[in-house]
């Protein structure tokens, strides 16, 4: 469906696709009225006044002294033109201010009609009056619409009493009370109807504000996702390059066999750490010939992991406990982030010689996560790390946070480093069996 945006909400340009011709032309130049009379509120109030003088006042003006042609006419005199143009433009120009302030011009207009009619003088221009009701019904306040009805119903009583010698009382009163009812009516349609309107543009409007404030939350968090990710691979693996590296360093005049293997080590390191980065950074991009890549590491994965962590020094123990590789793939991912995280602290702060235990294991509900390293050989470990949170620490405590877990993390026995984590699998009642 095709919209167009205007200064007031949202018009719908397909509005009229199941309407009758005549009706959609209607709607159309109505819709066209309302633009224009927006732009230039003035011209719409001059154009209504310039109508009725042209409708109602100019054929009193003309019509001479010939009223045996009529008898009601015969019963009301006839004023002098000077007269008669005060009484209707008593009438009419009020109608220039009916939207700006239609409880005065209604005032002035019942004003002029009861000096009028007390008179004895007739005029078609008095149709304004019922244009001021409709103006004060439609743009006025509704407060003062009963008094407003009540001086309306005396002054056509009046009238009706004026011309009972000619038509009957209730005749009279049926006709005159009908047109009055039918300009308060067709008030209150037009006024409900915009209101409607207006509640509509003001919902679309919120629904606009409430679509761009998700759309910027999504972008905030696919963003610290994918800094998260890129702080994993490259933390991860660069830490392990490095260690390598210096291994080989050190080993190349000693043994110059394991400098081979350092560098054949490195190169596996950097082309599995590339290989994550382009899986990662592909689903970013939108292209067609976007190479497949392999799914996310998960559970089976750890033993590879360390395996290369083995190759940079440390000595690993790793078991687990319970059905865990039948966890989800989301629960996995995030095992495997956080063991990674653990490890690499662990490489970078014990140093190449430390041992480290780490076990998984799910016991109900619950799968817990608990890496231990012994330090590095002769002291404490080394300042300013694992004491402070870096991003590591925080990207693993909002991964637990996902599955309602959490991540501890401090001095073991010993000289060590302890990291704890707790994942919470049951199901969430919105979304049984699924992952967040």
């Amino acid at each position: 469906m095709t919209t167009t945006a205007t200064m007031t909400g949202t018009v719908n340009t397909d509005d009229t696709a199941g309407m009758s011709p005549l009706v959609a032309r209607l709607a159309q130049a109505g819709q066209r009225l309302r633009q224009a009379d927006r732009a230039r509120p003035r011209v719409l109030d001059t154009a209504v006044v310039v109508a009725i003088l042209l409708l109602f006042c100019l054929p009193d003006l003309l019509g001479g002294d010939d009223h045996d042609r009529h008898d009601i006419a015969l019963k009301f005199t006839r004023p002098p033109v000077a007269g008669m143009l005060a009484l209707q433009a008593g009438l009419v120009l009020p109608l220039l201010w009916r939207r700006r302030k239609p409880s005065m011009a209604f005032a002035v207009i019942a004003a002029v009609f009861l000096l009028q009619w007390s008179l004895g003088v007739a005029l078609r221009a008095d149709v304004a009056w019922l244009v001021a009701l409709y103006s004060l019904t439609l743009h006025g306040e509704l407060r003062r619409l009963p008094w407003a009805c009540a001086a309306m119903a005396g002054g056509l009583a009046l009238v009706a009493v004026g011309v009972s010698s000619v038509v009957s009382v209730w005749d009279a009163l049926f006709f005159l009370f009908s047109t009055a009812i039918a300009a308060v009516a067709v008030g209150l349609a037009v006024r409900i109807r915009r209101a409607q309107l207006a509640g509509l543009r003001e919902r679309a409007a919120r629904l606009e504000i409430e679509r761009d404030q998700r759309s910027r939350l999504a972008t905030a968090t696919e963003r610290t996702r994918v800094a998260r990710e890129m702080h994993d691979i490259v933390g991860h693996n660069l830490a392990v390059m490095v260690t390598l590296a210096d291994a080989g360093t050190y080993a190349s005049d000693i043994a110059p066999d394991r400098s081979k293997e350092a560098l054949r080590l490195i190169g596996d390191t950097g082309r599995q750490a590339l290989g994550e980065l382009r899986r990662m950074l592909g689903v970013l991009r939108e292209e067609a010939d976007a190479p497949a890549f392999r799914p996310q590491p998960g559970i089976s994965d750890i033993d590879a992991l360390c395996n290369r962590i083995r190759a940079a020094g440390p000595d690993i123990a790793y078991r687990t406990g319970g059905d865990v590789e039948a966890l989800d793939s989301g629960v996995q991912l995030t095992v495997y982030r956080i063991v990674q995280e653990a490890l690499t602290n662990s490489l970078k702060h014990a140093g190449a010689d430390t041992r480290i235990r780490l076990a998984v294991t799910k016991e109900g509900t619950r799968l817990r996560i608990r890496v231990q390293d012994t330090g590095p050989p002769g002291g404490p470990a080394r300042a300013g790390s694992p004491h402070e949170e870096g991003h590591g620490l925080v990207g693993m405590r909002e991964r637990a946070a996902l599955y309602g877990g959490s991540v501890l993390a401090g001095p073991g026995p010993g000289a060590g480093w302890t990291v704890q984590a707790t994942l919470d699998l049951a199901p969430l009642p919105a979304a049984e069996g699924g992952t967040p």
